[in-house]
């Protein structure tokens, strides 16, 4: 329970994080508030669910206030926002007939045809959504163009290897599959006797060796044991991020097998160096069917569970690389064979997955450079041309960036409504029981510090690029372009530097600078030993201001209203505190000033009207 409310402050810090650096007091995003079905669901504080409004909801209302922002050009921002905006042009209508919606049809048809889907899979993406739309009646409480964009995610969910029909008809395993349920396709399991064989395959420059790296690592860390959450027990499985669940922690070996390409074998020594995997080699000179057999027989004599092979690629696919292939796979008859293949080849990654699968038989794909500004045509191509699974996807240049394919958290970032799920997997993993504990702790008491922000900055960038963090958020990443992002950057440095620059006590104690005679002072020091001006040193403070206030207001609807500290508006305070001025910058809000001012006229006695006594 604390551990689910924890992450769930830490997460609107972040969201704060990015939009007060971002934008104007005034926009609507100062107030991140998002509930996710799978994250919530379970936790029996329902006061913690209030803190959240609709993930739908939020991402409309941001469209509305800002629609004509440029986007980041990053993967599937042209197909979302393409959707979006044909969505909103359905109106209000209560029933939908196919004359209502057959120009939206086309027009999706165009943006996934522009997003490089392929045709055959567009087409029968198509085709499903007219047929969960054409006669439906719009649900009371819902739009038309909502009830249009679900039916786009419930085809898009079962084209990439989900299950609509669960998800709709089993509320209780919608709920828990976003956290608790295994992704699309796992990987086989093996033991000390009998290890799994996992063969890697495809072209060159598809990321082969580094997805390999990857793998081991995941494959030693952070795969899930979903055995072992099976026999928890539905009820208690459900409690558990997916980050908190029990892991396998295999034993690893990653073989060299690659030969034919310079520094092939030594840069998978270094990345097996640098994620604690042993590595398997026999140089240059030795066959790679001898070399895999022999991996395999050092696999089970040491005790390994698992055999990672990286295997040569190409740069076209030719007789000679499958023939290669072949050999290899019936040398050690592997468990798994997986292609890797580039995100950004668009639906080609498709073609590629089928012409390997008939040549040599594969078992799924892993996506690279998922993080990158292609259209993003593959994720949703690859199962639909092919008919094997994508299992994982690489979402960075770090050894940490692979995570498993879910095909209902891709949906969601398709159609622009944000990853929170894994959002808040990856702020969990970061985030440690006892630290979630203690920030709940200290925001319950609002002792919100400048070491407080500077962790948070610190996991932000933990998690990835503020891009990247900024695209999981629904309604946030679409109205952020690249000037605000680098805007955004620049404050965080700037900030950083600024708190870098206080005493100690300073950082445990903002309030000396806000409400101390000393504030001024105080912050000309911190500006000037930053290398900063007084006015940017005077914003930051008001930035800091506005994010406890709306930190405040979270602890608050987290835990049903209780009353608030001092510090914040409960007990004996000084009225000065609530409309503070550092040098003509107003800060906190306009209902702290309001009480502050009440507060005042009640100390000053009166206010009893006449004839009172």
């Amino acid at each position: 329970m604390k551990l689910h409310i924890g992450i769930a402050i830490i997460l609107s810090q972040l969201a704060e994080l990015l939009t007060v650096h971002a934008f104007a007091p005034s926009s609507s995003f100062t107030t991140f508030q998002v509930k996710t079905r799978g994250f919530h669901h379970g936790c029996s504080n329902h006061r913690a669910e209030h803190a959240f409004s609709q993930m739908q909801k939020s991402y409309s209302s941001s469209r509305r206030c800002n629609g004509n922002n440029t986007g980041m050009k990053m993967m599937f921002d042209q197909l979302s926002t393409a959707i979006n905006d044909i969505a909103k042009n359905i109106g209000g209508r209560q029933r939908m007939t196919e004359k209502s919606i057959s120009q939206a049809l086309k027009d999706v048809r165009r943006a996934l045809l522009d997003a490089d889907v392929n045709l055959n899979v567009a087409d029968t993406l198509i085709e499903g959504v007219k047929k969960r739309s054409i006669g439906q009646e719009v649900t009371k409480g819902v739009t038309a163009d909502q009830q249009f964009i679900k039916a786009m995610y419930d085809e898009l969910l079962d084209m990439m290897g989900g299950d609509s029909e669960m998800q709709n008809n089993n509320p209780a395993a919608s709920a828990m599959s976003a956290t608790t349920m295994s992704p699309a396709a796992t990987l086989a399991v093996g033991s000390q006797d009998d290890p799994a064989v996992i063969l890697l395959a495809g072209l060159q420059g598809a990321g082969k060796t580094t997805a390999a790296g990857k793998l081991a690592l995941y494959l030693k860390e952070r795969e899930v044991d979903y055995d072992a959450v099976e026999a928890m027990g539905p009820e208690k499985a459900r409690q558990l991020l997916t980050s908190r669940m029990p892991t396998r922690n295999r034993k690893v070996l990653l073989v060299a097998a690659d030969v034919y390409r310079p520094a092939a074998i030594t840069q998978l020594e270094v990345l097996g160096e640098t994620v604690g995997v042993d590595v398997f080699s026999l140089g240059t000179e030795v066959d790679p069917v001898d070399i895999a057999r022999q991996a395999v027989e050092k696999a089970k004599v040491e005790g390994y569970d698992t055999v990672l092979v990286d295997t040569a690629g190409r740069q076209v696919i030719d007789a000679d690389l499958m023939d290669e292939l072949k050999r290899v796979k019936e040398a050690v008859q592997p468990s798994e064979t997986l292609l890797v293949v580039d995100a950004m080849t668009g639906q080609e990654a498709a073609s590629l997955t089928a012409s390997f699968d008939s040549a040599v038989g594969i078992t799924g794909a892993i996506l690279t450079k998922m993080d990158g500004d292609s259209r993003g045509g593959a994720a949703v191509s690859v199962r639909g041309v092919s008919g094997k699974p994508i299992k994982f996807v690489g979402t960075g240049e770090k050894t940490p960036d692979l995570e498993p394919f879910y095909p209902d958290r891709m949906a969601s970032r398709i159609l622009g409504m944000g990853d929170v799920v894994s959002l808040v997997e990856k702020a969990a993993a970061e985030v440690s029981d006892a630290d979630a504990e203690r920030m709940q702790k200290k925001m319950m008491e609002a002792k919100f510090d400048f070491d407080d922000f500077l962790k948070q900055s610190e996991l932000v960038a933990k998690m990835g690029n503020f891009a990247g963090v900024a695209k999981m958020l629904p309604g946030i990443g679409g109205q952020l372009d690249n000037s605000k992002i680098r805007e955004v950057e620049t404050k965080v440095k700037r900030s950083k530097a600024m708190i870098q620059s206080m005493t100690k006590k300073e950082r445990e104690n903002p309030d000396l600078f806000i409400t101390d005679r000393t504030a001024r002072s105080r912050i000309l020091r911190i500006s000037r030993g930053s290398g900063n001006s007084f006015e940017n040193g005077v914003a930051f403070i008001s930035e800091f201001q506005k994010m406890r206030t709306m930190m405040s207001r979270m602890q608050k609807q987290m835990t049903g209203g209780m009353t608030a500290p001092a510090s914040l508006g409960g007990g004996d305070m000084d009225p000065a505190s609530l409309g503070a001025e550092v040098g003509g910058v107003q800060l906190g809000n306009r209902k702290m000033r309001r009480m502050a001012k009440k507060m005042s006229k009640g100390n000053r006695g009166g206010g009893k009207g006449f004839g009172s006594g």
